[in-house]
């Protein structure tokens, strides 16, 4: 696992240095503290931090091939790579590592940018190929690592964390309104888009060639079609999911570092602690997390699952200094991120370094088997659908103004009034929130006039004919990267942990896309198969009986105690006001309505007040770094005449 950075030239003869390529790397220390390494030559400059996971004597990055004419700096794990290695040995290529890195490098030799398709794994990597004076960035099918670039008079900028290119390029720092608009209904920035219009995220399942100054990304890999498999019994079904997941699980367990588990007490976790137990002859360590609060507390049933499969187990219930965490994680933050489970994820990583430097996650099966109650919820409304549709236009365009607001299901009303599908999009965002209490100011509003309009295009274009699966796969193209794996990224990258999420392992993931939307969901039940499975492998009952809570964390009642002062003296602040992107009065309101308890704004608290801390803790940082740049940039200009 490394953070990467790095940048080409169009022309050979450009001036790049070590210096610059170190400042870029050094902005990503996190990522990887053990090692650091630099390539320039002609115009070209690839570095890479290095944590040590996979032959930690002799993995050294950059890696090439045997007349070093390619070069590579790789983030991620390949899980297939002693396959692959024998392939490439048989076929006469010489490695002088054991690492899965230099795999890479051969495979381009035999396949160019199409030996994408040959890899299993996580992975974000940079290509430089002299003999075409070429750059080629790839970036892994679900976007499990990241990858941003940016293109500037004819060089082109890539690091896995914006923060690295604006180390060298602050001025990249131009807000891109439209895409901090989508913070804010959404609480994370979609892909492509980042913070800053100069700097864009290569997407996930996608590649990017750079060649005589030009720009060239496509997309090399997308879900199959949902539910074309229908196995002949429940009981094939279960034996193959077991035999494809125990093999997802068991290729992560591959390291040359102490590895464990990450143990929320939920089916997801717990299952695949359930297959690490059986895969090795060692205790598996395990960590998890709760809260005093009770109602939030989920380290009771972690702690089942533990002494059911006899693990290693370690516990933190947490009682952090709330507001010197928001304030120390918001510098870390290159773009704002709303969700609040950041927090119970950024300490269980913290509690996991201390022991193990990779852990594995069941991140991803709620998005794989349904496991959110809005599916359940989306499937419910559904029973509206013999309104036509002609008489919902005519509730929202003539009837909807006149009620007032505040009067009991006039929200209900205008969402059973709308399409299934702008119902479920607008479910997952700000809009009806935006719609009701004016929160944001109208020139904000005016800066993306459809911001829902590229997750309509999601559910329109799906490979699937029932609703259940297109909105899975929206989400799976949506939140699951640029919410949940981000998140799981910075927040582990933050304390030097590898995180492997198995039940994203695109072979067992495209079975599972394969499957009816009847294994996924049945009579309300989420998840099915899933619990299935996690019952006959022996998962508790009480776990797999319990309330769904993922990461809960009690939001509302820190933000009335704990973060109260912040939230109030952050939001109310005339320097926040004057930004531009809140209405005053919409924030007032909110604000007395939360206070007052008549309404509970917790989580929409939270996204607005990450907001202007990142503003504050990052983004002013930046500001500060570019302006120095342009005094040293002047005084260098006096001194010159």
């Amino acid at each position: 696992m490394c953070g990467i950075a790095g940048m080409v030239e169009t022309h050979r003869d450009g001036a790049v240095d070590v210096a610059t390529i170190h400042q870029m790397c050094e902005a990503i220390v996190h990522r990887g503290p053990d090692d650091e390494g630099i390539f320039v030559k002609a115009g070209v400059g690839l570095g890479m931090r290095r944590l040590s996971i996979i032959d930690l004597a002799g993995g050294h990055q950059p890696v090439f091939n045997e007349d070093k004419t390619v070069c590579i700096v790789f983030n991620g794990e390949i899980y297939n790579f002693p396959e692959l290695r024998s392939q490439l040995l048989s076929r006469g290529h010489q490695f002088y590592t054991h690492s899965d890195t230099e795999v890479i490098v051969h495979l381009y030799e035999e396949y160019g940018a199409e030996c994408v398709h040959k890899l299993r794994g996580m992975f974000a990597f940079a290509i430089y190929d002299e003999r075409t004076n070429r750059l080629l960035l790839v970036r892994d099918r679900l976007g499990k690592k990241p990858l941003h670039y940016a293109l500037h008079n004819g060089t082109l900028f890539f690091a896995s964390e914006m923060k690295a290119i604006l180390a060298v390029r602050p001025e990249f720092a131009k807000i891109n309104r439209p895409a901090l608009l989508q913070y804010m209904y959404f609480g994370y920035i979609p892909d492509p888009a980042t913070a800053f219009e100069p700097i864009q995220k290569l997407p996930p399942g996608h590649l990017l060639e750079f060649e005589k100054g030009e720009v060239c990304v496509r997309q090399y890999w997308d879900f199959p079609e949902y539910g074309t498999y229908e196995p002949a019994s429940e009981e094939e079904l279960l034996e193959e999911l077991e035999f494809r997941l125990a093999e997802a699980v068991r290729i992560r367990l591959i390291a040359d570092v102490p590895l464990g588990a990450m143990l929320s007490g939920g089916t997801d976790s717990s299952t695949v602690v359930a297959l690490m137990a059986r895969a090795t002859s060692q205790p598996v360590k395990t960590f998890s997390v709760g809260f005093r609060q009770a109602d939030f507390n989920e380290a009771p049933y972690a702690r089942l699952v533990a002494q059911k499969f006899g693990t290693d187990h370690h516990e933190l219930i947490l009682d952090p200094d709330l507001v010197d965490t928001v304030e120390k994680l918001t510098q870390y933050m290159e773009e704002p991120f709303g969700d609040s489970s950041m927090l119970p994820t950024y300490f269980i990583s913290c509690l996991a370094r201390k022991h193990v430097k990779v852990a594995l996650s069941g991140d991803g099966g709620d998005e794989a088997f349904a496991g959110y109650d809005r599916y359940r919820i989306h499937l419910e409304d559904r029973s509206y659908k013999w309104i036509p549709r002609w008489v919902g236009v005519w509730y929202r365009d003539h009837i909807h103004p006149r009620i007032p607001y505040g009067v009991p299901g006039r929200n209900l009303a205008y969402s059973v009034s709308l399409p299934w599908e702008e119902r479920y999009t607008e479910g997952i965002s700000l809009q009806s929130f935006q719609r009701e209490m004016g929160v944001l100011s109208d020139d904000f509003v005016a800066s993306d006039r459809a911001p829902l309009k590229s997750f309509r295009e999601y559910l329109d274009n799906a490979p699937a004919h029932d609703a259940l699966s297109r909105v899975l796969y929206l989400d799976s193209k949506t939140y699951l990267p640029g919410d949940i794996l981000t998140k799981v990224d910075r927040m582990s990258m933050a304390t030097s942990l590898e995180a492997r999420v198995p039940l994203l392992d695109h072979v067992f993931l495209e079975w599972v896309t394969a499957l009816g939307p009847q294994w996924k969901m049945r009579r309300g039940s989420q998840k099915f198969i899933l619990k299935k499975l996690a019952q006959r492998v022996g998962v508790p009952s009480e776990v797999l009986n319990r309330p769904k809570q993922g990461f809960s964390l009690p939001l509302g009642h820190w933000m009335r105690h704990e973060l109260k002062d912040l939230v109030l003296t952050t939001l109310l602040d005339p320097q926040t006001l004057q930004r531009g992107y809140f209405n005053p009065n919409g924030v007032r309101k909110m604000l007395d309505e939360h206070f007052q308890s008549r309404r509970d704004h917790s989580a929409r608290l939270w996204r607005f007040l990450i907001f202007e801390l990142w503003h504050r803790n990052f983004l002013e940082k930046v500001g500060r770094a570019n302006e120095s740049l342009a005094t040293a940039s002047i005084g260098l200009s006096e001194r010159g005449r």
